[in-house]
């Protein structure tokens, strides 16, 4: 900050942010209001200035709202939509200055302290935010002061108003220490000034002078800016256009490093890569890799990359290739020599095979909780489960389980000969039973003929089979092969 340089803080407040959001896409004239449910009642979260116009106002229950107005039109509210347009709008106010920081949920804080002039002055600067927010579609309040409680108190109830003639409701302070001021004659700042400092303390606590010596300057209240998330992408411009293969692996190579270096920085690991390939025609191609696992090596991803690289056409040469980490994921730092290389392997070989097939193709089983054979397992995608190590089976179980085929058979007993699939067998040892009852509190047309009791049987003609026998409806199924 310049020396002698007087402070400058702005504040811009968005009273209609969430309907402004919405209705930027289909600006309507008709009152409109966004609704958020709370204690089981839907209330008007935000409208528009045709709504508030009716008299309707934030808080109002939906029901009494459209009483007062039958051609309300609303929809839920999506607060988290909302928090990023206020970060699109905080990245566009930072061609202003680089101190912007978020005012709760609807608003902005800048200090523009030694920038104003470059835009030609105060005014000039406010009047630059009016119209591009007017071309927007946006309503905008603003507050220039010398505090950043100064600031937002001129945004929120008058931009040119002397702040001891605001009301102490400007001071930030909760609507019920708001009510007491007003009770005790205290309603300007003014009159909060000029009273006496410990009685106040005593009674309203430390926060009420906090906010008064915030918004006179007593105390220093600092605009923080917000972070900005890290970018994972590198990129780079070739002084001559290139066609091989191996010189964009290469170059691929190059750009894997620094990305990795990043990655490790953040403790992060990619999951989806792009590599935007430019030629010189401006025509650009992609080449898109999905990881089975969060990854950061470059000597393990490089080689994945080939079978899309083999893919480009080239044309009359690449000038420019920009790799970006366009999906990732935290992954923690592992201690060196602890490396479970086998489970590395596995992963680059399912992201070699997901190239080929897709990723969401691949997959494993899991066990579940159940004494049903066909329910104890699950199909998941590989690239989004670790391998399960609780498999525990009582009992063996066949290798191959396919949907019950019946067979001609008679009695509880396994049969001596039996034909299945349009081939002969004959009974060399049988094992079992082993009786399995349905799950009494679902509804399984598949066990609607109760109780089974499961047989191995070992045929003469080499192949192991597992049948079951129904009580019940007596009747012989196969229903798995045992390797």
């Amino acid at each position: 900050m310049f020396a002698g340089t007087r402070r400058r803080i702005i504040c811009m407040w968005f009273p209609r942010l969430a309907s402004n959001r919405v209705l930027r896409g289909c600006p309507s004239e008709t009152p409109f209001a966004l609704i958020r449910k709370d204690a089981n009642a839907e209330r008007l979260y935000c409208l528009n200035e045709a709504a508030q116009s009716l008299g309707l106002h934030r808080g109002m229950s939906l029901a009494d709202a459209r009483a007062l107005c039958p051609d309300l039109r609303s929809q839920p509210a999506r607060p988290d939509l909302d928090a990023r347009f206020l970060g699109v709008l905080r990245r566009w106010a930072m061609r202003y200055c680089p101190w912007v920081g978020r005012e709760g949920e609807d608003g902005l804080v800048l200090d523009v302290t030694g920038s104003t002039h470059l835009w030609g002055g105060e005014e000039t600067m406010l009047g630059d935010m009016r119209a591009a927010m007017a071309r927007a579609g946006v309503a905008l309040r603003l507050g220039l002061a010398a505090t950043r409680g100064a600031s937002w108190a001129r945004a929120h109830y008058g931009e040119e108003a002397d702040l001891a003639q605001l009301p102490v409701a400007a001071l930030r302070v909760d609507t019920e220490t708001v009510t007491a001021l007003q009770r005790l004659g205290l309603r300007t700042i003014g009159d909060l000034q000029g009273a006496a400092r410990a009685p106040l303390a005593r009674r309203f606590g430390l926060e009420l002078l906090l906010r008064l010596d915030q918004a006179m300057g007593a105390v220093p209240e600092p605009v923080t800016p917000e972070a900005e998330p890290p970018h994972y992408a590198t990129r780079m411009t070739l002084p001559e256009p290139i066609g091989l293969v191996t010189d964009v692996m290469g170059v691929t190579e190059r750009l894997l490093k620094p990305l990795c270096a990043k990655l490790l920085a953040q403790h992060m690991g990619a999951r989806r890569l792009t590599l935007t390939l430019r030629r010189v025609d401006q025509a650009s191609q992609q080449v898109e890799l999905r990881l089975a696992a969060p990854m950061r090596d470059a000597a393990r991803i490089l080689p994945l990359f080939q079978r899309g690289v083999d893919t480009v056409d080239a044309g009359f040469g690449i000038d420019m290739m920009r790799l970006e980490a366009v999906q990732v994921e935290p992954l923690a730092v592992q201690q060196i020599g602890s490396a479970d290389h086998s489970a590395d392997q596995l992963n680059d070989l399912i992201t070699r095979i997901g190239t080929r097939i897709g990723l969401e193709n691949i997959q494993r089983f899991q066990p579940t909780d159940s004494h049903i054979p066909e329910r104890s397992f699950l199909t998941v995608p590989a690239t989004h489960s670790l391998p399960a190590s609780g498999w525990q089976v009582p009992r063996p179980r066949p290798i191959t389980l396919f949907p019950p085929e019946p067979i001609m058979a008679k009695g509880a007993e396994p049969p001596a000969r039996f034909r299945w699939r349009r081939m002969a067998f004959t009974t060399g040892r049988a094992t079992g039973p082993e009786r399995i009852a349905p799950e009494w509190w679902r509804e399984d047309p598949a066990w609607a003929s109760g109780l089974r009791d499961y047989w191995r049987i070992d045929t003469r003609e080499g192949r192991r089979l597992w049948l079951f026998y129904t009580p019940q409806k007596p009747g012989w199924y196969v229903q798995g092969e045992f390797a």
